[in-house]
């Protein structure tokens, strides 16, 4: 694992939040949880700061959201461009993650809609790849 993968994780998972034009509250807070209950276990690669590389995730999410106007498509493309460059790093037990804390983020607002439907759908078939 490396940082950068937690980030464009972090561009995927706001991509899933995005696909509606809004970022809703309960979908960071899900991520947060999510990062805490499931993705700190997954290695021990840290930061600079010494700070679990997981908490990339959530980093990234909140700068893009912050950034505002983002392309939620473009961070779902950026997401899978690195995962064919590197598809070593995506083993099946991670897709399976991937899907869930993508799954879980779109529910946790009023259930999904139509457009976070089609973007989970997209990403189910490519992680199938």
């Amino acid at each position: 694992m490396t940082l950068k993968f937690y980030q464009n994780l972090g561009r995927l998972f706001y991509a899933i939040a995005a696909a509606d034009r809004h970022v809703r509250k309960e979908e960071f807070d899900k991520l947060k949880t999510l990062v805490k209950r499931q993705w700190l276990d997954v290695d021990s690669i840290e930061d600079k700061y010494h700070t679990d590389g997981a908490y990339q995730i959530e980093i990234v999410f909140d700068w893009l959201d912050k950034e505002e106007n983002l392309n939620a498509n473009e961070c779902y493309k950026a997401f899978v461009n690195y995962k064919n460059e590197q598809p070593h790093l995506f083993t099946d037990s991670l897709k399976k993650l991937i899907l869930k804390t993508a799954n879980a983020i779109a529910y946790s607002f009023s259930g999904i809609n139509k457009s976070e439907l089609i973007m989970l759908a997209k990403l189910d078939m490519e992680l199938k790849k």
